[in-house]
């Protein structure tokens, strides 16, 4: 290897042969399992009140090494790449009661490549950073003087992760991360309120940098927290809800998509347990989770385990397909995994987690399923929410919401939640837009206690009897 091959920073103790090796001796009594290899460096950057507040480095490096054994993990890890420490981690696998059977195949081999190896981290110099940032809060003030605060973030990581199996099996992938985040607080006569957006990808920084990528993030920052300022008390109580495209489709992703992921139907604590081939939404609604997508936040070449990631569709025309599947969970449930076995860092082990989830667009013109509504609310964008996973009971709160009234668009209003449950929404779905959107690149998907990237999108849908907790 050269100084060059990102590999060479994982291999500073040990050559991939000695990790080869200490794979096949901690892991030979076990159905399955890996050595998982990680180097990460990243970085983050915040302007807030005119200054720069924050500028964090930070690199990192350590493995994780798994075995598992019919139902039972065992997991240890440590932030030292050396044969010792690895050999001390294999000492938490003899815990393990031993396989019976033999050792589970190892993944298919891809050289698919859905992203740069490049490190977005060392192409822009720090000062240049900071000089966006600095652009950026000058610019947003000076859109409109009802700009009282102006807060910018830039982030960027490289990970290096390379998967190495006692069967011989071995897989790389280097992966790029970055994102702008933009919050704008107005104020008027006494009231303040804010907007935000944000955008990001695995990609490099040279987008973000382009004066139409953060002069836009400026502008739909500041437009919602100017129609925040006109906001009247939301209404309460059930009604039609029709729900923008793009990133509302953060509610499919938490109150349906956990509900999809494998261990919980495995357990059987999801609502969707035991239901496949069951309708358990409208005609039309078809959802996939799709890590393949190039460039995309939630996407990976492979998964955590090596699986090549792939479009899986978890329901199709209303009808339950399928789950989303880890190496572990597929296995005991006598089906194949999907590529969905994630973890946050060396320092987890993976489990099933979306990637890229959203629903396909139907055939309805956005405008007229806005017709149809006497009297709803049109709900634009989204904050913070809660949901039980195991029933898929959920609140989230509207950032930007309009009441509509005979099938216009009416005042914007504030405070407006939307609460229901999973598997119910998809019931009520009584039109489907042909304008399906991905969001922009900003999602963070929490469970387990692991943070991982994550997409979400959806077409413009009608949602008919949602509750809508309100303010009036």
């Amino acid at each position: 290897m050269t100084a060059s091959d990102p590999r060479s920073l994982l291999y500073r103790q040990l050559t991939p042969e000695d990790a080869q090796a200490l794979a096949a001796e901690t892991l030979k009594a076990c159905d399955d399992g890996e050595l998982f290899l990680q180097f990460v460096a990243s970085e983050a950057f915040g302007f807030d009140d005119g200054r720069l507040k924050t500028a964090d480095y930070s690199r990192d490096a350590g493995f994780g090494l798994r075995g598992v054994s019919g139902e039972m993990t065992g997991f240890a890890h440590a932030n030292e790449i050396s044969a010792a420490a690895i050999r001390r981690a294999g000492e938490t696998l003899q815990l393990l009661d031993p396989a019976k059977g033999a050792m589970a195949p190892p993944p298919v081999k891809s050289n698919r490549h859905l992203y740069t190896d490049a490190s977005p981290l060392d192409l822009v110099g720090f000062a240049e950073k900071v000089k966006l940032l600095e652009t950026i809060d000058a610019a947003a003030r000076a859109r409109d003087p009802r700009v009282a605060q102006v807060s910018a973030s830039l982030t960027g990581s490289w990970s290096i992760v390379e998967i190495v199996r006692a069967d011989g099996f071995l897989a790389t992938d280097v992966r790029p991360l970055v994102r702008l985040s933009v919050s704008i607080v107005a104020e008027s006569n006494g009231r303040r309120e804010t907007g935000s957006f944000g955008i990001g990808g695995r990609w490099l920084y040279e987008d973000l940098f382009k004066p139409e990528t953060w002069n836009e993030a400026i502008d739909v920052a500041l437009n919602q927290a100017l129609v925040n300022l006109e906001s009247v008390d939301a209404p309460a109580g059930e009604m039609p809800v029709l729900l923008a495209p793009g990133w509302p489709g953060v509610i499919l992703h938490e109150a349906i998509g956990h509900g999809l992921e494998g261990d919980f139907n495995r357990k059987g604590t999801s609502a969707f347990s035991g239901r496949i081939g069951e309708r358990v939404g409208a005609p039309g609604v078809t959802v996939v989770d799709d890590g393949s997508i190039e460039a995309r936040r939630g996407s990976l070449s492979i998964d955590d385990e090596g699986t090549p990631t792939q479009e899986t569709v978890l329901i199709e025309d209303g009808i339950l397909k399928g789950y989303m599947q880890d190496r572990l969970n597929a296995r005991l449930m006598g089906v194949e995994p999907t590529g969905n076995g994630r973890r946050e860092s060396y320092a987890h082990a993976p489990m099933p987690r979306m990637t890229n989830t959203f629903m396909r667009a139907g055939n309805d013109d956005p405008s007229e399923l806005l017709s149809r509504i006497k009297n709803g609310i049109f709900a634009k964008n989204f904050g913070g929410g809660q949901v039980d996973i195991v029933s898929g009971k959920f609140v989230f709160s509207c950032t930007e919401a309009y009441k509509v009234e005979n099938g216009k668009l009416g005042a914007p209003i504030k405070g407006a939640t939307l609460i229901g449950d999973g598997p119910s929404v998809l019931t009520k779905v009584k039109g489907i837009g042909n304008d399906l959107e991905l969001d922009r690149g900003v999602g963070v998907c929490g469970k387990g206690g692991q943070s991982v990237p994550a997409g979400v999108g959806q077409p413009t849908l009608l949602v008919e009897g949602l509750t809508v907790g309100g303010t009036a």
